[in-house]
């Protein structure tokens, strides 16, 4: 599932090789130091994470076994390390893209390069979304991230946070439905009965 070089560089890290370790840190950091700012909200609690994600990782890889992609595997252990802080504090809870420290939002959101007040339109369409999303329980919120904003196959879910395939298609089709009705509420779309 993973690249040829990538394969290359994990067979070597799975050896001991420190460098193509390195290498492997060097190509998924960003992606996963992402994944966890969305969730803990706070630059230093991701950055933490992610530096314990891929201590993790380097004392589990040589039992890595390529069945799940290498991307993926990461997640998972990222996922548990945002999830084992967020409980300690007490709560889970949304980060708004609006709410993430200077820098990294434009990491969150493709530049869609359109003129002005269509991106004010954009914005203020996307601030709605982002309301109805808050109001979303977590479990919904985050199988939305994961398939919409990481990207993630329904394999690449259901592996990421321990579930099956099935469950992770029903979820997301009740998460999508759920947000779609906050949103319609949010923008006057949708009466309350």
């Amino acid at each position: 599932m993973a690249d040829e070089a990538e394969s290359r560089h994990i067979a070597r890290a799975q050896a001991g090789d420190h460098r193509a370790f390195a290498e492997l840190v060097r190509q998924h950091q960003d992606r996963v130091f992402r994944f966890i700012l969305r969730r803990v909200g706070t630059r230093e609690d991701a950055m933490d994470l992610t530096q314990e994600t891929f201590m993790k990782a380097h004392q589990a890889l040589p039992d890595w076994r390529p069945e799940a992609r290498f991307r993926t595997w990461l997640l998972s252990i990222a996922h548990n390390a945002a999830l084992d802080v967020l409980r300690r504090r007490g709560r889970i809870e949304f980060v708004s893209f609006a709410d993430l420290p200077p820098g990294e939002e434009e990491h969150a959101l493709p530049d869609p390069a359109r003129r002005p007040d269509q991106r004010l339109g954009d914005r203020q369409s996307i601030e709605l979304l982002e309301r109805a999303l808050r109001e979303l329980p977590f479990e919904q919120r985050e199988i939305l991230l994961l398939r919409e904003v990481d990207d993630m196959s329904y394999s690449e879910i259901a592996t990421t946070l321990g579930i099956a395939e099935g469950t992770v298609k029903s979820r997301i089709a009740r998460a999508r439905s759920a947000a779609l009705v906050g949103y319609q509420r949010h923008t006057g779309e949708l009466r309350d009965e």
